[in-house]
């Protein structure tokens, strides 16, 4: 399941080094406001006994912004995308949405206009192409590298197999590069993460299809990072 939070913000940007570190906090208290457990589970350890974390999330996005050097802007039309394959998560999230007057994305109170279910497309085709609203973070040998890698296609397709494994699911993907953004470079907690937005085209189960959907694509998602569109 993955769901829409539409939220105003009430000052005009956001800061950079806050664009994507407090996601992860923000996931996870809003999982703990329905199943402490849960949210100390994830946490601390992972998912079923692997150290991947079945949620996903977009930094905050806003229309009518503007643009300007330096800044993220912000408006009082935005949106922040919630998901995951499992139900439990995926629940205590909405959960966890629902009722709340605002979300505070580190310095910055959202005030929340709505929540709306998004429905998964039909992937029966196995067969789809995903966009990235947020950059996707691929490593090869403890670097990032980006989408002209010759290794990227090989290493973002281990990671959607070790998804596959931890959900259970068929680990037969391929991926093909359509397109992607420039590289980016973001502080999260102090440390960089780099990475491009994308543009792919994947074969795969549509029942992992389906979870990739839910979940994003590439390392740390709970963190915002490779959010499908």
């Amino acid at each position: 399941m993955r769901f829409r939070v539409d939220v105003a913000a009430e000052v005009d940007s956001i800061p950079w080094p806050q664009v994507f570190s407090p996601a992860r906090g923000v996931a996870y208290d809003l999982i703990r406001a329905q199943d402490e457990a849960l949210a100390a589970e994830l946490h601390d350890h992972g998912y079923a006994g692997s150290p991947l974390r079945p949620l996903g999330l977009s930094s905050p996005c806003f229309r009518g912004a503007g643009r300007r050097t330096g800044v993220y802007g912000a408006s009082g039309d935005g949106s922040v995308w919630f998901g995951s394959p499992v139900p439990r998560v995926a629940a205590a999230l909405l959960a966890g949405v629902a009722g709340r007057a605002d979300i505070r994305w580190g310095t910055v109170p959202l005030r929340v206009r709505g929540v709306r279910l998004e429905p998964v497309p039909d992937h029966g085709s196995g067969e789809t192409v995903f966009s990235t609203v947020t950059p996707v973070l691929v490593k090869f040998e403890d670097q990032f590298i980006h989408p002209g890698h010759p290794r990227y296609v090989e290493r973002l397709c281990h990671n959607l197999r070790h998804k596959a494994d931890v959900l259970g699911l068929p680990g037969e993907v391929e991926a093909e590069v359509l397109s992607h953004g420039y590289p980016r470079k973001f502080l999260v907690q102090r440390a960089p993460r780099h990475g491009s937005t994308v543009q792919l085209r994947v074969r795969a189960s549509s029942t992992l299809l389906d979870a990739l959907y839910e979940w994003g694509l590439g390392l740390n998602t709970n963190q915002g990072f490779g959010w499908i569109r």
